[in-house]
């Protein structure tokens, strides 16, 4: 049984950057992944495609073919997306039934928030075997306007409630949130969602018409209780890895067991089976409920590196590679040195 990401979110939120970044992560892992390009704008993908949308329609080809605009075409190419979804399934049974998908969507937020094609093609997913979460990506910068916040809280809640799926919301570019201005709380009120109560005062000082509407939308966000985020910045291994635990665990990969892995006593295993269909108790008992541990776990953690001490952990880090790749070198010059005494003995 496959699993996957549906990968969401704004224009320039960073999607294409995240699954190519995941591309190498999964890579530098020897997990096996598949990308799967959905947006029929994208000329410039920069991860390898396993199978691309643009040869089923372009943007262009249904723009020019019926008159739409940009977002009409978009709309357009996902209907016919859906009508024809045979040819995204037969490509997808290429991959294999151990395949995990990155499924890099438009950044048309009316596609994930109340549109229904894209709705119904992750339903059909579903109904063939998929295990899938929704990673939904909002720039960082959001947050360091309470305005901007409340929207994007707004329209992280409406893309949960519209797709139905496990959801993963991620603040991206964390790296570049100090370029954007400093916080009024500590990052964690962001992630965390905490008391939007905090936020009336921003939000009346920017604008005091409408108080009392902005207010009304905190106790809507606050009475669904269901939004929080995560944070990433994809150039950095401990926040991809971090971000890939809380998405492994939404989708259930944590239960699947490594490759040669032992059945554990007492049960009934089938090694002829797919690697999501075997048993892993071990998995089950450990990590199911267990905190998540890592550099980048506590967002506490995340806020030091990326917003209090950016300089000295920069600083730091260049020095941990520096000798990271001293030591290589070393490593390396110590194996030719040991090649040349044992061509010289054979000779």
């Amino acid at each position: 049984m496959p699993f996957g990401e549906i990968v969401v979110g704004s224009p320039g939120s960073g999607k294409s950057t995240y699954c190519y970044g995941k591309h190498q992560l999964f890579t530098a892992l020897n997990r096996p992944i598949s990308i799967v390009n959905l947006d029929p704008a994208n000329e410039n993908i920069p991860y390898p495609c396993a199978i691309d949308i643009a040869s089923l329609i372009t943007l262009q080809d249904a723009m020019s073919e019926h008159g739409l605009g940009p977002n009409g075409g978009m709309l357009y190419c996902m209907e016919y997306l859906e009508a024809n979804y045979d040819w995204l399934e037969d490509r997808l049974k290429e991959l294999g039934k151990d395949a995990y998908i990155l499924f890099d969507l438009p950044g048309q937020v009316e596609l994930s928030t109340n549109h229904n094609s894209l709705k119904r093609i992750i339903e059909k997913l579903g109904k063939s075997g998929f295990r899938l979460a929704a990673v939904h990506l909002c720039d960082s910068h959001y947050v360091t306007d309470a305005a901007k916040y409340v929207s994007v809280l707004l329209l992280s809640l409406r893309a949960m409630l519209h797709l139905e799926l496990p959801h993963i919301n991620v603040l991206s570019k964390i790296d570049l949130l100090t370029q954007y201005g400093d916080l009024d709380f500590n990052l964690d009120f962001y992630t965390e969602v905490q008391d939007l109560s905090y936020l009336e005062s921003a939000l009346s000082s920017a604008s005091p018409r409408y108080n009392a509407l902005n207010m009304a939308i905190c106790e809507l966000i606050e009475d669904f209780g269901l939004v929080g985020f995560e944070t990433l910045a994809v150039e950095d291994k401990h926040s991809m890895l971090n971000l890939t635990r809380a998405i492994d665990r939404a989708t259930g990969y944590v239960f699947v067991p490594q490759a040669g892995a032992q059945v554990p006593e007492g049960a009934l295993g089938d090694q002829s089976a797919a690697s999501s269909a075997r048993p892993n108790a071990y998995a089950l008992m450990s990590s199911a409920m267990g905190p998540r541990v890592g550099p980048r776990g506590d967002v506490r953690d995340v806020q030091e590196r990326w917003v209090d001490a950016r300089e000295e952990w920069d600083t730091y880090e260049r020095a941990q590679w520096r000798r990271e790749g001293e030591a290589l070198h070393q490593a390396a010059a110590e194996v030719e040195k040991q090649r040349k005494l044992n061509i010289r003995e054979r000779m």
